[in-house]
C-alpha cells in the first residue's frame, strides 16, 4: 500500500507529514509554500514519489459545532483538484483542534513566536496524520 502522506492545507502553506513504513508514527516534512495549484501539486508529487505514498490524509477544518465554514470549503476545492492530479485515495479527517494543540505544545515548550510560525503547519500535519494512524490501528484490533 505504501506510506501515507498527511496534509494541513492553508491559504499560504501546506503542512506535510509522512507515516513510517509500518503506519505507526507520523514524521513532519518541510512545509510547502503555496504558489498555485500546479506548483503545489508538483511539490506534493515529489513527496509522494520519494516516500512511495499510497494514500493521502487531509485535515478538514470544521467549525466547533461541526459545520463547514469558508476554510473547510477551500480545503474541499483543493482536495477535488488534487484527486484529479493524483491517482491515490484521499481521506478527509476532522482537524478542529490540531493546530491549536500544536501551538499549545510549542508554547509550553517555550518555543519563540518566530520559530513557532516556521513549524506550526508541519506539526499540525503530523497531528492530523497521527490521529488517522491511531484510529486506523484501533479499528483493526
Amino acid at each position: 500500500m505504501g506510506r501515507i502522506i498527511g496534509l494541513d492545507v492553508g491559504d499560504k502553506t501546506i503542512g506535510v507529514a509522512v507515516s513510517d513504513g509500518l503506519g505507526l508514527t507520523a514524521q513532519g516534512l518541510p512545509t510547502i509554500r503555496r504558489i498555485g495549484y500546479a506548483r503545489d501539486f508538483a511539490a506534493l508529487k515529489l513527496y509522494i514519489e520519494e516516500y512511495e505514498a499510497g494514500e493521502i490524509v487531509v485535515g478538514l477544518p470544521k467549525n466547533m459545532d461541526g459545520s463547514l465554514g469558508p476554510q473547510a470549503e477551500k480545503v474541499m476545492v483543493f482536495v477535488e483538484k488534487m484527486k484529479g492530479a493524483f491517482d491515490l485515495p484521499v481521506v478527509l479527517i476532522d482537524e478542529r483542534l490540531t493546530t491549536a494543540f500544536a501551538e499549545r505544545a510549542l508554547i509550553e515548550g517555550d518555543v519563540s513566536r518566530a520559530k513557532r510560525k516556521k513549524v506550526i503547519d508541519m506539526l499540525a500535519a503530523q497531528g492530523i496524520l497521527q490521529t488517522y494512524l491511531d484510529k486506523k490501528r484501533a479499528a483493526t484490533k
